[in-house]
């Protein structure tokens, strides 16, 4: 007699398969509680154990993706990317009741993430933890199971990814570590806060003051941790993070987090079907990636609404302006950044000397890059097209009131594509 699991698994199938009237059959099973149409009469799944199995089937799922690189920011991301808002918050429940199942050591960074998305048990028991989850976001039971169907079809689904970290409990993996919150440093709290300040201005030559002194305490504190890490008895390691690109425009978001990257001695992987980027490089250039692409993508965005309001036509959106003025900003940006830091380098190599800091820095880019070839061995690289020139001039215009105002080599291309 089928239960509440093999409705639960002729919905899930589907909802993959390509015929919506059978899904939605499948779906209604699950509402009424009812057998027919699976081979068997008058069996019934009723509420509460339709809504436990399918709980336990989320969690079940969530486990199976720790081994295959997904972290829960990554679930939530790509729940959320695909399915909407409603079922994002719904995969956050799934990745609360997760951690409550997880036995043995957990590290931080993972409960830092979870704690990050709010993720939290909200409900009494099990059972009833759907009808909790939709009394919570105001809906009615059919939305509430048709929603938690579709994620747990998605997750089920979902390929692997580069293993950054270990998940919790397992062994074996990578053992290089990436930011994990706060890093407790006075260098990197002072970045955020003139980061703040270069957001908030209305002034251009404000912005570009605060960026560029942002970057300059960035490749300083960089230089520092390298020398310190060349002697430590358990050196850093090469780690990862991952930075959402989403739509509109995730080329040129993509290309962003690659110039960011590259002036702080990281990789950047894109991997545009999945939404997001995967930067690798040791920890502290990392927190700096992420800290400065944040602060660079609102500014950007800022700068380029108050570039259609002045163009020609008043404030008309179009898209190929939008790409160009992004596309344009990333690569402007990417220049002033490396000049920054070619100048922090000169400036360190003067005061340590070559022969101790160049040796180190080598060694630190030739890890780095070691690491991207062994989690993406078949990266390739694609150009990016501009159909736009008033958006490419606005967009480097931006560009240079947003950072410094030095000159640098040409940009790179449009970071890899998997």
């Amino acid at each position: 007699m089928p239960d509440a699991d093999a409705l639960i698994t002729a919905a899930v199938a589907a909802v993959r398969g390509t015929d919506v009237r059978d899904a939605e059959r499948k779906l209604d099973l699950l509402v009424v509680g009812s057998a027919d149409g699976l081979g068997t009469a008058d069996a019934t799944a009723g509420p509460p154990s339709v809504d436990a199995a399918l709980l336990g089937r989320l969690v079940a799922a969530l486990h199976r993706l720790w081994p295959r690189g997904w972290q829960p920011t990554d679930v939530a991301r790509i729940v959320a990317r695909r399915l909407g808002a409603r079922p994002g918050r719904l995969a956050t429940d799934a990745l609360a009741a997760g951690r409550a199942t997880q036995s043995g050591p957990v590290p931080q960074w993972w409960d830092d993430q979870l704690a990050g998305l709010e993720a939290r048990v909200r409900w009494a028991d099990d059972a009833g933890w759907l009808s909790d989850w939709a009394a919570r976001e105001g809906t009615d039971r059919i939305t509430a199971l048709r929603d938690a169907i579709e994620v747990l079809a998605l997750l089920t689904g979902l390929p692997p990814v580069a293993v950054l970290r270990p998940p919790p409990g397992g062994s074996g993996g990578p053992t290089a570590s990436g930011p994990s919150g706060p890093s407790g440093s006075r260098v990197l709290d002072r970045v955020r806060a003139l980061l703040a300040k270069a957001e908030s201005t209305t002034f251009p030559a404000e912005a570009e003051a605060f960026t560029g002194k942002a970057q300059e305490l960035i490749a300083r504190h960089s230089l520092e941790r390298a020398l310190v890490e060349a002697t430590a008895a358990h050196p850093d390691r090469p780690g990862g993070v991952r930075i959402s690109t989403d739509a509109p425009y995730a080329g040129a978001k993509a290309l962003l987090v690659q110039e960011v990257a590259a002036a702080n001695r990281c990789e950047s992987v894109w991997s545009d079907d999945l939404g997001f980027a995967t930067v690798l490089g040791f920890p502290a250039d990392l927190e700096a990636v992420e800290l400065l692409h944040t602060s660079l993508l609102v500014q950007a965005t800022a700068a380029m609404l108050r570039g259609r309001r002045e163009r020609r036509g008043g404030g008309r959106r179009t898209k190929a302006y939008d790409e160009a003025f992004l596309h344009a900003f990333a690569r402007r940006i990417g220049e002033r950044l490396r000049a920054a830091t070619d100048e922090a380098n000169r400036q360190a190599t003067e005061a340590a000397g070559p022969d101790r800091l160049l040796p180190v820095l080598a060694a630190r880019s030739g890890a780095v890059r070691e690491r991207m070839d062994t989690l993406f061995p078949g990266v390739t690289r694609a150009r990016l097209t501009v159909r736009d020139t008033e958006g490419w001039q606005s967009g480097t215009s931006a560009a240079d009131h947003a950072s410094l105002a030095a000159a640098a080599p040409p940009a790179r291309p449009l970071p890899g594509r998997r």
